[in-house]
């Protein structure tokens, strides 16, 4: 048991080598390409190596060749509008019962790539 767990690792870490030599490779031409497309792609060649899709993703995340996915960031608010800023009437205003102020907020819904706003 010993020893076929040591041959066992051994053929792991001769596999490894190879696989990402596949994946850099195809990241060659399209170097945004996720690993599951990857996989796909890489499927007969990587059945062949007795290899599955999280030894796969293991291998890739190990070599840091996963994708980093973009951060969707959306610019929501306008300081600089034409319409009339008010001051903020809480400021230095010490709250002690309830109901004594009230706060609003706004929300943005972007519907088509227009920005719809909705006031509650």
């Amino acid at each position: 048991m010993y020893y076929r767990t040591i041959k066992r690792t051994k053929q792991k870490q001769q596999i490894a080598p190879r696989v990402v030599e596949m994946v850099e490779k195809l990241k060659m031409r399209m170097p945004r390409i996720g690993t599951r497309k990857l996989y796909y792609l890489l499927y007969d060649e990587l059945k062949e190596l007795g290899m599955g899709r999280d030894r796969l993703f293991a291998i890739m995340k190990a070599n840091h060749l996963q994708v980093v996915p973009k951060r969707q960031y959306h610019i929501t608010t306008d300081s600089r509008h034409r319409f009339r800023k008010h001051k903020n009437l809480v400021d230095g205003l010490t709250v002690d019962r309830p109901e004594q102020v009230y706060v609003s907020d706004i929300t943005y819904l972007a519907i088509d790539k227009i920005q719809c706003i909705y006031r509650w």
